[in-house]
């Protein structure tokens, strides 16, 4: 009689294979998708982030070498006036044709 644990040797280990399996398939099932989930969502923010940080760094740098260029044609106050209105013309520019893809992908 294989059920009975008085009898069978192998009981022990059997019953405890079989709930070490058990608890395994329930935590592949349920805790996994949640530690992925987790971990996409705390990448995911880390890379926002550090994106917006890169793209402002990209601004400020590309600011400070257009003043630098114009600087060399005009005065230092007038090249820093000139390098904001062709900075935020670009960025306006660039808002627009954004806002007028807006409601280009529901139909």
């Amino acid at each position: 009689m294989a059920a009975n644990p008085l009898t069978d040797p192998n009981w022990a280990t059997e019953t405890t294979e079989k709930v070490v399996n058990i608890v395994g398939t329930i935590r592949d099932k349920t805790t996994t998708p949640v530690v992925h989930a987790a971990r996409g969502l705390v990448f995911g923010v880390l890379a926002l982030f550090l994106g917006v940080f890169a793209l402002f760094m990209l601004l400020i740098g590309v600011s400070r070498g257009l003043q630098a260029l114009l600087d060399l044609g005009m005065t230092d106050a007038r090249s820093v006036y000139v390098s904001y209105l062709i900075i935020g013309g670009i960025l306006s520019l660039a808002g627009l044709l954004l806002f007028t893809k807006r409601n280009s992908g529901s139909a």
